[in-house]
């Protein structure tokens, strides 16, 4: 059993981490042509307009109540930085690698960075502007909001069969969201080129992995590399603030996950970690070390699990041998038993039924033809781009995998934007339910998979 001491090292970087500020840098120069400059701003603003943006209105009324709050100084300073850098920069571009950027992501306790091949990769990075920012906040948080509409609308309408929820099981989705269990967080995969509204290709609701990569090494990154720039996290901050307000008591938070996996075990530690900075006491072990012993959950020390931080899905966890148990709900469970919901894909076709024609949405259905010719196909429990099914102009592309017996839903192609030859995907996070930060994976295929690189990014 791992021990759940904390390394001095790591919790340096946790107080730093728990101590750090958003920063807001400024770039820009002296201004000169306020008159040509506020003429480009507006050309800008149009511009973004003529984009059928539909985010853009309440972000540019967000823009000038901050504009009018900067003083004149800086109203000249912003004008000047929008006429020249414009409100749509989303880019990629090489950089030089830190010449001992291993030994300090280990350090921060990211030890899968480099697998059967280069996962960490910080020889390029994407630069965004702030608006675009805002774009993915403003739309992150807008799914965030229909996705819990579309919880209530499967628990009202007895929608159940679509998942392949086993029937003994679906109590515990209806409880924990009564009882409103606590939530920590979700990551959004989504379409971005800086051009159009950002989709939603799915909502990893249950188990999202890239955490620790996302929350703490591109923050650290950032600040060897572009000290003077800034970054959307605020993931971090967000999860222990989580943690401070639900209210768990005095006992211990037991967290587990699968034994043999590097990743898992890491963001594990790493969210023990934001747990202990919230001041809670914690107590760690592996998915096979859940024993029971007639009435309760319990570790290794026969101590009861009265709750428990799971890196391991519902879906595995109701097919346990200690399943029957479940039912008595006898400990409370983070993710809760909803997120099976938003976890399985099934849940897309539900969201174009609720919300058709939704700019942050693609059209999903339970079969092909509404589609045409150009789809994909999804398993509704699959990871990782297993098993998926790309059909596009007559041409049919898959991957492999272990997800090719269950249910399908059948979603609009639109594949990843194209930079440099590559495919970038934005893991768009939420934490305390709202939108905390951005990760990003890139691959040189369409499909994003356990192979996609993680590549940083500032603006």
């Amino acid at each position: 059993m791992p021990s759940t001491t904390v390394s001095p090292e790591r919790r340096r970087w946790l107080s730093a981490l728990h101590d750090r500020h958003i920063r807001h840098c400024d770039d820009t120069k002296s201004p000169f042509g306020v008159v040509i400059l506020v003429g480009t701003w507006i050309r800008r603003l149009l511009q973004a307009f003529l984009l059928e943006r539909l985010q853009f209105p309440l972000l540019i009324i967000r823009r000038f109540i901050l504009l009018f709050r900067r003083g004149i100084t800086g109203r000249i300073r912003w004008a000047w930085r929008i006429g020249r850098r414009g409100f749509f920069i989303m880019e990629r571009f090489a950089i030089t690698p830190r010449p001992d950027w291993k030994q300090k992501v280990e350090k921060l306790g990211f030890i899968f960075h480099t697998a059967d091949s280069l996962y960490w990769d910080e020889s390029v990075c994407y630069r965004f502007s702030s608006a675009e920012i805002d774009v993915i906040e403003s739309a992150t948080n807008e799914l965030q909001k229909i996705c819990l509409e579309a919880v209530q609308r499967v628990i009202d309408g007895n929608l159940y069969s679509r998942f392949g929820i086993p029937e003994a099981f679906i109590p515990l989705i209806g409880n924990s969201w009564e009882r409103e269990d606590l939530s920590l967080y979700g990551r959004f995969d989504l379409f971005f080129d800086g051009k159009q509204p950002p989709k939603m290709y799915e909502y990893n609701a249950d188990t999202p992995t890239s955490l620790l990569e996302a929350s703490v090494i591109q923050w650290y990154w950032l600040e060897d590399t572009f000290p003077d720039k800034d970054q959307f996290n605020s993931i971090h901050e967000k999860l222990i603030a989580r943690w401070k307000e639900a209210g768990l008591g005095s006992g211990p938070v037991h967290f587990a996950c699968t034994r043999g996996h590097d990743e898992d075990f890491a963001t594990t530690v790493y969210m023990e970690d934001t747990a202990r900075q919230a001041g809670l006491s914690t107590k760690r072990l592996f998915m096979d070390e859940i024993g029971w012993n007639g009435r309760k959950f319990v570790d290794l020390e026969n101590r009861t699990i009265e709750t428990l931080f799971k890196l391991y899905p519902w879906e595995w966890l109701i097919d346990e041998r200690f399943s029957q148990h479940l039912t008595s709900e006898p400990w409370r469970v983070t993710e809760p038993a909803w997120k099976m919901l938003l976890s399985n894909k099934a849940i897309l076709p539900i969201l174009w039924e609720m919300f058709p024609g939704h700019p942050n949405l693609l059209p999903a259905f339970t079969t092909p033809e509404p589609l045409g010719g150009n789809y994909v196909k999804k398993p509704v429990l699959g990871r990782e781009g297993a098993n998926i099914t790309l059909h596009s102009n007559g041409r049919e592309v898959s991957t492999d995998g272990d997800y090719g017996n269950g249910n399908f839903i059948y979603q609009a192609f639109l594949p990843p934007p194209v930079f440099n030859g590559f495919f970038p995907v934005i893991g768009s996070w939420i934490a305390q339910d709202d939108s905390a930060g951005i990760g990003i994976r890139e691959s040189n295929a369409p499909v994003t998979q356990n192979t996609s690189r993680f590549v940083p990014h500032f603006f």
